[in-house]
């Protein structure tokens, strides 16, 4: 195996060859250019260039131009000639046309294999950078994460957010004298932000099966490092999305692999392309975990090439840690780009053949100034390289050809059924079926606690009303007692008659038949 991906051919004859060492692979690296200048080709090469070395690849494919990687060039492409006729200049000799082992991915599930992460994973900086939050919002998102934690409520998916945001305006009282003010106007922000996110195709994003970083750092049965392809093109219209989630998976890297020092080759290569769509209008925080990333990622054998049109769209700090370089052709129509073109010019060793600024100004298409690291890291001095053809097809698969290669990959239907186990949703939706059951549960012992009374009052109001009607009825017997028998069976009669009609009256109520039943009794021991 060579010690070196060969890029093209450099020097007054393009027949010095320029390659970029393995074991600096790691040191990562730019690729920059005008739209046009030959970006996607340059990435493909060294895709390629990776791959045959073992060592396997991550990149977004924008354009959908990448896919090409799965399929071998051929003699019946249109510029089979022209390729041939430039590996002549540049004398490569070795050239052959052949596939890579690619594997594709899709956030949305439709051009490759579902990719997901999980809210919790993704972390509160990352997800108020994507739903491009205030402070004061970014801090009930913290709020709500240490909440989660604490609860034991997982947060999987963008409605377990949701329920737990719900649950935390519910609760600001409580919670804002642990933690800080709690505003319904930042929950409801950040509510919209979600709605707007999942409108776009986020919600697609989180969830589970999550992703298993091993399933993107695989090689082949050759030995071949696989090519990890994300289908972009639709994903770049959703560009915060696009960035956030791009470097939530550098971060994953960054955070759990180990430390492997400097190893003789990379142990993945990652392709961040239209690089400026993460660092624009991102805060300081953001920027400076970038940083850290690209500066201490490299330990861990993770090298980071940023895809850009212009190298003013990375940071300094950043820009500086990026030792293989390959600039294309820049314009400089206005003095904004003619400051920028200078600056470009001004990373490169000198090379006292030619200058530099005119150079990055005046190459063509599929030509490139480069500076890649040498012995000791030290970079190299900048060359007008030819860039060599790719191996690969040189443009996109057919949609029948790209759907062989996902039924035929080693993860097939890993990621393609949606797990929703027990979440926050769950447990907060459950918490307040239970509270409502209770609710409902109480009002009905309230009510049957008042209809009780209400019986019972109607009772007491009945057996009142018997006693006085019977006390009314003895009164009566007792002034009438002793007089005539006719008078007294008149009076009989009329005594029996009142009893009668009572207790016709009572008997149309439960508790008037039994308090009858009782008075009967007394009244014909009476008698």
């Amino acid at each position: 195996m060579s010690d070196g991906i060969f890029i093209g051919g450099g020097g007054i004859d393009y027949k010095d060859p320029q390659q970029l060492l393995l074991k600096y692979g790691n040191r990562h690296g730019l690729i920059a250019g005008a739209t046009g200048t030959g970006k996607t080709v340059t990435l493909q090469i060294l895709a390629e260039g990776f791959s045959n070395a073992g060592v396997p690849v991550f990149l977004s494919d924008v354009k959908g131009d990448l896919s090409g990687l799965a399929k071998a060039g051929s003699e019946d492409g249109k510029l089979h000639a022209p390729f041939m006729t430039r590996n002549e200049t540049i004398n490569f000799t070795t050239f052959l046309y052949e596939s890579f082992p690619v594997t594709f991915w899709d956030l949305f599930g439709e051009q490759g294999h579902p990719i997901r992460t999980t809210v919790a994973e993704m972390g509160p900086l990352l997800l108020s950078r994507m739903l491009q939050l205030t402070d004061a919002q970014e801090g009930v998102i913290n709020i709500a994460f240490r909440v989660s934690d604490e609860q034991g409520w997982p947060l999987l998916d963008l409605k377990d957010l949701q329920a737990l945001l719900v649950w935390c305006g519910q609760n600001a009282d409580d919670l804002t004298l642990r933690y800080g003010n709690i505003s319904s106007s930042s929950i409801g922000a950040i509510q919209r932000g979600l709605l707007v996110l999942e409108n776009q195709g986020g919600n697609k994003l989180f969830g589970e099966p999550a992703l298993d970083l091993a399933d993107i750092i695989r090689t082949d049965a050759d030995g071949r490092g696989r090519i990890s392809v994300l289908a972009a093109d639709k994903l770049m219209s959703s560009p915060g999305l696009y960035a956030t989630f791009l470097l939530w998976l550098l971060s994953e890297l960054f955070e759990e692999l180990p430390e492997i020092g400097n190893p003789d080759k990379p142990k993945l290569v990652f392709f961040f392309d239209e690089a400026h769509l993460l660092f624009d209008d991102a805060p300081k925080a953001l920027v400076d975990k970038v940083e850290q990333v690209a500066r201490l990622i490299r330990s861990k054998g993770v090298g980071v090439y940023f895809v850009s049109q212009n190298p003013a769209d990375v940071p300094d700090d950043i820009l500086g840690q990026l030792g293989n370089r390959v600039q294309h052709a820049l314009r400089a129509f206005t003095a904004r780009d003619q400051k920028n073109l200078a600056r470009a010019a001004e990373t490169y060793r000198i090379n006292p053949r030619f200058d530099i600024e005119e150079a990055i100004k005046s190459v063509g298409t599929g030509e490139a100034v480069t500076s890649m690291l040498e012995a000791k890291g030290v970079p190299s001095i900048a060359e007008q390289t030819l860039i060599r053809p790719p191996s690969s097809q040189l443009g996109p698969l057919s949609a029948l050809e790209r759907a062989a290669v996902i039924a035929t990959s080693p993860i097939a239907g890993k990621y393609e059924t949606v797990l929703d186990r027990e979440s926050a949703f769950e447990v907060l939706r459950k918490r307040a079926d239970d509270a409502s059951k209770a609710a409902e549960d109480a009002e009905a012992a309230e009510e049957a606690a008042d209809l009780a009374a209400k019986q019972a009052k109607a009772d007491d109001k009945h057996r009142s009303e018997l006693e006085r009607e019977f006390k009314k009825a003895r009164r009566y017997e007792t002034k009438s007692y002793g007089k005539s028998s006719s008078r007294r069976s008149s009076t009989s009669e009329t005594i029996g008659e009142s009893v009668t009609n009572l207790v016709i009256k009572e008997l149309k109520g439960t508790t008037g038949r039994r308090i009858v039943r009782g008075i009967l009794g007394g009244l014909f021991k009476a008698r």
